[in-house]
């Protein structure tokens, strides 16, 4: 019996002297060997899925507000229709100014400038949803706002009833010796942002704009931007 067992505990005894990382390569018997099957190998990650962007195109910026609002916000504005901003590419982003100087009391010269400007974003795998993308460009614009054109004592606060989400900042500011008020409303409506900015000054020792009552109105015109994006996108 010794005689039998003395090979296997020959081996034994050898295993043990063998580093653990080897154990199971060298060290196996033969009853203990079993055939393994390969592993599959690793499959790619999936492309990741975004939510579609809501809007597909935007509208004319100088139609998006209507010309009766334009009449009211700048007086004697020229050219009435507006001037069309530069841009690359007006499927993803436009812009409109308008201004004006209604001198019909000479001694209350009033002057209004009104810039309607919009950004569409596309949902993209990389950068996120067009949505998400939009949110994160408004809060860029609020901030923005804060310090443009030497922008003092900026207030900013959420602005409710105004597409899915809105922010105004008023400031002041001063150009050429005139004292300006300045309202600017930023809007996102799904995957597109509307930015409206209302600027007014006395000028010649004229009174100047009431900021409130230019909130209100840059708030009104900024409703109506936000609805000309849908009405653009309806098939």
């Amino acid at each position: 019996m010794h005689r039998r067992t003395a090979p296997r505990l020959a081996r034994i005894l050898a295993c043990a002297a063998v580093p653990v990382m080897l154990v199971a390569t060298g060290c196996s018997s033969d009853d203990d060997k079993k055939e393994t099957t390969p592993s599959k190998a690793p499959t790619a990650n999936a492309t990741p899925t975004v939510k579609p962007a809501a809007f597909t195109k935007l509208p004319e910026a100088c139609k998006a507000v209507p010309a009766k609002t334009i009449e009211k916000l700048v007086a004697k504005a020229d050219p009435k229709e507006g001037k069309a901003l530069p841009a690359s590419d007006t499927n993803d982003s436009a812009s409109c100014f308008y201004s004006g100087l209604n001198d019909e009391d000479v001694k209350d010269l009033q002057y209004r400038s009104l810039t309607v400007s919009l950004k569409r974003f596309a949902s993209d795998p990389t950068l996120g949803s067009g949505d998400k993308r939009a949110q994160a460009f408004l809060g860029q614009q609020a901030t923005k706002a804060t310090t443009s054109d030497g922008a003092k004592n900026a207030k900013t606060e959420k602005a409710g009833g105004i597409g899915d989400e809105a922010t105004t900042v008023t400031s002041d500011s001063k150009k050429d010796d005139n004292d300006f008020k300045n309202v600017t409303v930023i809007a996102r409506t799904a995957n597109v942002v509307v930015t409206v900015k209302y600027s007014g000054a006395g000028y010649e020792g004229a009174k100047s704009p009431d900021v409130g009552d230019m909130t209100k109105d840059a708030q009104g015109a900024t409703k109506e931007a936000v609805a000309s994006v849908a009405d653009a996108n309806k098939k």
